[in-house]
């Protein structure tokens, strides 16, 4: 199936499934996708990550988002979230806490009420910079695509080493001040079959909701072209079993079809 690429650094404001009115910005280049992960359902295509990476200068991104928030501000325009995404893991990009810390101070210039939210694979919290930049913002959104390992491995590819208990133990860190978001999806990959709404899936991944505690947990199912076939989402019907679960342990749930 045909995806695409962000080819700006700034993109949208989209009306995001999760976000509301969401301003997008891409820290990553504009020509090709740049992640640890080479997840089979994302709408940015294949992870290639060969060569030299330009990654977008801090100075270019904060002018860009700086023409854009006084813009919003001297229109009095409704705007929901300024979220960190694009073309790839935002936190890979070598500068991504001083990139945070003055997109703070614009957004409290310009557009105090609006929120700064980061999408991410939860694969760089150990690094302290990212760690303590993502405590800062309004909306850490990290991703758990199940509570298995080896399902992970079949789901995001990783590109590098990768321990679930690593990643439970960063969850931790944040002392139930994040947002945990899965994908939930069926169909068949490289002859292995794809499906993490198990009940043996559901279970593990509810131990690490339950250990980890989210401020809220994020559950949706594909939308998009994926870059592998013979992927299908799961229905509304399904997500809200699952979302009950959830909420059976005392934690919100946002459901996005």
């Amino acid at each position: 199936m045909k995806t695409f690429l962000f080819d700006d650094i700034i993109f949208g404001p989209v009306n995001s499934r999760r976000l509301g009115k969401s301003l997008g910005i891409n820290l990553l280049p504009t020509t090709s996708k740049y992640c640890n992960f080479n997840c089979i359902y994302c709408e940015c295509g294949w992870t290639k990550n060969s060569g030299k990476i330009d990654f977008h200068s801090v100075e270019s991104v904060i002018s860009e988002l700086e023409k854009v928030l006084a813009k919003y501000s001297e229109t009095n325009e409704s705007l929901d979230v300024i979220t960190y995404a694009g073309n790839g893991e935002p936190t890979l990009h070598p500068k991504f806490s001083e990139i945070i810390d003055k997109t703070i101070i614009l957004r409290n210039k310009y557009c105090p009420n609006v929120k700064i939210a980061v999408l991410s694979n939860a694969t760089m919290l150990h690094k302290e910079s990212v760690f303590k930049s993502l405590l800062k913002i309004d909306l850490p959104i990290l991703k758990l695509d199940s509570g298995i390992e080896s399902t992970i491995i079949n789901i995001n590819q990783p590109t590098g080493s990768f321990s679930i208990s690593k990643l439970i133990e960063n969850f931790k860190k944040f002392d139930g001040n994040f947002h945990l978001q899965t994908m939930f999806l069926k169909g068949e990959f490289n002859g292995n079959i794809i499906d993490n709404t198990t009940e043996v899936e559901i279970d593990a991944w509810l131990k690490i909701i339950e250990e980890t505690k989210p401020k809220q947990v994020m559950i949706y199912s594909i939308a998009r072209n994926t870059p592998a076939d013979n992927l299908k989402p799961v229905s509304v019907e399904e997500l809200s079993i699952i979302a009950k679960k959830v909420r059976k342990l005392g934690i919100e749930v946002l459901i996005t079809p």
